[in-house]
C-alpha cells in the first residue's frame, strides 16, 4: 500500500469538527445536540443576497477573474472606507473564504522553517495552515485571568529570532473574544517596521464589537503599507459561511503580484458566492444593526449563565461571538466526548470545542473550551442548562482545591 506523506500524517485535527462522529451517533439515537462547537450562525443570510442568487440569469457559469470580480472589488472600496480604510480595487484579492486566503499568504510571505509569532489561544486552523506551508508558529500565551489581553510588546520583541518573518493576530479574536486597541496595534506596527516583519490581521469579526469597544484596523497604521495585510470574509458578517468568499487586502505591490500568481493557479474564486457577496454590500444598514444587537444579547446570556456555574472561570468577551472558559474538569477532550456519548438532559446535550486545539504550546487548554454563541437565546439557555448539570455530574470533575493547587 502506498504511504501517506509525512506532511499528511502530521495534519492537526480540527477541534471544531473532530467530535462530529460522536454528535452524529448521538443524533441518530434521538438526542438533540446544541451546537456551540463551530461558528455557524443561525442568523438569516440577507434576503437581498439570497434573492440575487435566485434571480441569476446566466446561460454559462464561467470562470471569473483570478483576483475576483471587478464589480465586487469596486463595491468593497466604500465598505472599507466606512472604517477609514483607504484602498483601491487592485489592493483586494478575493479568495475561497478566509481559509484559502491564509494558506496563500503563508506560501507567499514565508519560506521553509520561517517563524511567525501568534498569540495563543488562536484560531485553531492556523496550526494546520502553518504545517502545510512548513512554517513554525512561535506562540505567546495569553491568560483568561485578564480576558486574554495581548502580552506586553516587550514579550513580542523578545520572541523575535533571525527566523521570525511575521506576526499574526485576529482582531476581534477568535476564540477569545478579545478586541485590541489602537494603541496596542500601533505598538505591534512599530515592532513590525523595526524588524522588517509582516503584520497580518484576521479582521473577519470587525462588525462585532460590544460595550462601546472601538474597532481599529491595522491598515490604518501610517507608514506600514509594505508590512500590513488583512484577511477578511463574508462568512460571519452576513451569515454566509457556505458562500466561501474571503479576501486579502494589502497595499504591498510586490506581495500583490506574488499573490496574483498563486490565485491564477487556482483559476478563480466562487462565481455564485461573489454574486451573493456583492448583493450583501447593497443591503440596508438595519440588517447589521439588528445582527449586532442579537449577538450582544447572546453574549450576555452565555456570560451570565457561566458566571452562575460553580468553579467555572470566564470573562465577558468584547467582540466576535465566542467565549473561552476554564472548567473544573480533568480533560476537555474527554469531557466534550462524554457530553455526546454519555450525557443528556431532557433528551439533549451540548457540543463544545476542546481548548487544547487552540494552542501551539503542548499541555495548554486542557481544562478550557470554546463556545460559539451562535444560537438564539432560548436555545442558548437550554444549552447552558445542559452544561451546568453536566459539569455537576461529570465523573472527571476536579475539585476547586485541585484547581488552585495547579496554579
Amino acid at each position: 500500500m502506498p504511504e501517506i506523506s509525512k506532511r499528511g500524517q502530521k495534519v492537526p485535527m480540527s477541534p471544531f469538527r473532530k467530535l462530529v462522529p460522536y454528535a452524529d451517533i448521538a443524533k441518530a439515537n434521538g438526542k438533540h445536540v446544541y451546537h456551540l462547537n463551530i461558528g455557524q450562525p443561525d442568523i438569516q443570510t440577507p434576503a437581498a443576497a439570497m434573492a440575487a442568487i435566485r434571480n441569476i440569469d446566466l446561460d454559462i457559469l464561467a470562470y471569473g477573474p483570478a483576483t475576483g470580480n471587478l464589480s465586487y472589488r469596486q463595491k468593497l472600496v466604500p465598505y472599507y472606507q466606512a472604517y477609514d480604510i483607504q484602498v483601491k480595487p487592485d489592493h483586494i484579492i478575493v479568495g475561497n473564504g478566509a481559509s484559502e486566503c491564509l494558506q496563500i499568504l503563508m506560501f507567499a510571505c514565508f519560506n521553509h522553517n520561517d517563524e511567525i509569532i501568534v498569540p495563543e489561544p488562536f484560531y485553531a486552523n492556523y496550526n494546520g495552515f502553518a504545517q502545510i506551508a512548513d512554517v513554525n508558529i512561535r506562540p505567546l500565551t495569553c491568560n483568561i485571568e485578564n480576558g486574554f489581553a495581548l502580552p506586553p510588546i516587550e514579550a513580542f520583541e523578545k520572541a523575535i529570532t533571525s527566523k521570525t518573518k511575521g506576526i499574526v493576530i485576529t482582531n476581534p479574536n477568535n476564540p477569545t473574544g478579545a478586541v485590541y486597541s489602537q494603541e496596542v496595534l500601533e505598538q505591534l506596527g512599530a515592532l513590525a517596521k523595526k524588524h522588517d516583519l509582516y503584520l497580518i490581521c484576521d479582521e473577519v469579526y470587525r462588525e462585532f464589537c460590544f460595550d462601546d469597544t472601538e474597532f481599529y484596523s491595522i491598515l490604518n497604521l501610517r507608514g506600514l503599507e509594505e508590512h500590513t495585510i488583512i484577511i477578511d470574509s463574508i462568512s460571519k458578517r452576513y451569515s454566509a459561511c457556505g458562500a466561501r468568499v474571503g479576501a486579502i487586502v494589502t497595499k504591498n505591490e510586490a506581495l500583490l503580484n506574488t499573490l496574483t500568481r498563486y490565485v491564477k493557479l487556482r483559476l478563480s474564486p466562487p462565481g455564485l458566492g461573489q454574486i451573493l457577496a456583492e448583493a450583501s454590500l447593497e443591503m440596508e444598514s438595519q440588517y447589521m444593526d439588528d445582527v449586532q444587537a442579537e449577538y450582544d444579547r447572546r453574549r450576555m446570556t452565555v456570560f451570565h449563565r457561566l458566571q452562575q456555574m460553580k468553579d467555572v472561570v470566564c470573562y465577558k468577551p468584547s467582540g466576535a461571538f465566542y467565549c473561552f472558559a476554564k472548567f473544573p474538569i480533568d480533560d476537555a477532550d474527554r469531557f466534550c466526548q462524554w457530553l455526546l456519548e454519555d450525557f443528556e438532559h431532557n433528551g439533549a446535550t451540548v457540543m463544545l470545542s476542546p481548548g487544547a486545539g487552540f494552542y501551539a504550546t503542548p499541555g495548554l487548554g486542557k481544562d478550557e473550551v470554546r463556545m460559539a454563541f451562535v444560537l438564539n437565546t432560548d436555545d442558548l439557555n437550554e444549552a447552558m442548562d445542559c452544561l451546568q448539570i453536566a459539569l455537576a455530574k461529570y465523573p472527571g470533575r476536579v475539585a476547586k482545591q485541585e484547581i488552585l493547587a495547579e496554579k
